[in-house]
């Protein structure tokens, strides 16, 4: 079969590598044609557009870059129609993604979306995108299961790929000389895989951990961005890593992380946690008008409570997450707390396989 596929930001191309690995498993004359990242391009040839170039956060931003974006979907429809492709797998990114589905349904070309648009957040509007353009929904979050059984969507519930990729994670036991790393413990730093979360959250974390002499301050540094980018921010308290954000979280003791995939991945390596972000605030005051979820992180969203703490735009300064960094610290009031409660979530998200039930339905709904 041939596949078409669409990772527009950094977390789906990890996802679209692991899908993609499932999918020769199963279809070893699998042919693949692919806008994505490094983890998709070691995975297999077929490269056209790397996500690094289309990554845009923030409506505001959106909106300035739209001749752009558009001019990049009319190139994404002619790329598909030369392919011919047996099926369009369409991961996050909805903005976009869902204009390359109404286009497969214009042309009948089959498609699955894969990691759904967070319409439970807010745009529920574009449900009825989903129901009308996409063949096959599938699901990776369990409370979603509940959330689409509203709609008239085909949804299936294949569970959440980042364990399968922890699944596969080997720790390296150099990962300290292997970084010029010294003895001491690590704060761990995920300011996030987008310019602009970097230029408005970095300088807040590095200020938020200024006084913690017993540790080391690590960045997990985004593969797709140029070290450039966070060179005013390195210092001799300052180390940063690329491609290394597990290894870093498997030698942290704790970390401040932008929202998005990665509390969840740091939640998944029991590493407690901060989370904070903030954003143009035009664009926060639009989303914040159109939201409909309580939580930002999708630690909270999963347990359907507040176990992390969320430092949220005028309330993401240095010195409140100094205090709640404080409370997860060994020691912390909250350190044990947190770690009971991923516990309970890798219970509520179930075992790995997931990038394998979704590449089967993939090629089994041809």
């Amino acid at each position: 079969m041939k596949y078409f596929i669409i990772a527009g930001e950094a977390s789906g191309d990890l996802h679209g590598a692991n899908l993609m690995k499932a999918i020769k498993k199963l279809d070893a004359n699998a042919q693949f044609n692919f806008w994505g990242g490094d983890f998709m391009k070691a995975e297999a040839s077929g490269l056209l557009v790397h996500q690094k170039d289309i990554a845009i956060m923030g409506i505001v931003e959106v909106l300035l870059k739209l001749r752009t974006i558009l001019g990049n979907i009319s190139k994404c429809k002619k790329q598909i129609l030369a392919f011919k492709p047996d099926v369009v797998v369409l991961i996050d990114y909805p903005g976009f993604n869902l204009r390359i589905a109404e286009f497969c349904k214009q042309q009948n070309i089959r498609n699955a979306y894969y990691i759904s648009p967070k319409v439970w957040a807010w745009k529920e509007s574009r449900v009825k995108k989903l129901e009308k353009f996409v063949d096959d929904l599938l699901l990776i979050f369990p409370f979603e299961i509940d959330y689409f059984k509203k709609f008239n969507v085909n949804t299936t519930y294949v569970g959440n790929p980042l364990l399968d990729e922890l699944s596969t994670f080997k720790p390296n036991p150099n990962f300290y000389s292997d970084n010029n790393l010294d003895n001491r413990k690590i704060i761990a730093l995920l300011p996030g895989s987008r310019k602009q979360e970097i230029k408005r959250m970095l300088p807040i974390m590095l200020e938020a951990t200024k006084n913690y002499p017993d540790y080391q301050l690590v960045i997990a540094g985004a593969p797709s961005l140029d070290k450039i980018l966070y060179e005013p921010y390195l210092n001799d308290r300052m180390k940063i890593v690329f491609g290394q954000t597990y290894q870093l979280l498997h030698n942290s003791t704790a970390a401040i992380v932008c929202s998005g995939t990665a509390t969840l991945e740091t939640a998944l390596f029991n590493v407690p946690q901060v989370c904070g972000y903030a954003a143009n605030q035009l664009s926060y005051i639009i989303v914040k008008m159109l939201a409909k979820v309580e939580f930002v992180s999708l630690v909270n969203l999963c347990l359907q409570r507040l176990s992390i703490t969320e430092l949220i735009q005028q309330n993401a300064t240095p010195d409140k997450f100094k205090i709640e960094l404080d409370k997860i610290m060994p020691g912390g009031i909250n350190r044990e707390k947190m770690l009971a409660d991923y516990t309970e979530l890798q219970k509520l998200l179930g075992g790995v396989g997931a990038s394998e039930r979704a590449a089967s339905i993939i090629i089994k709904n041809k």
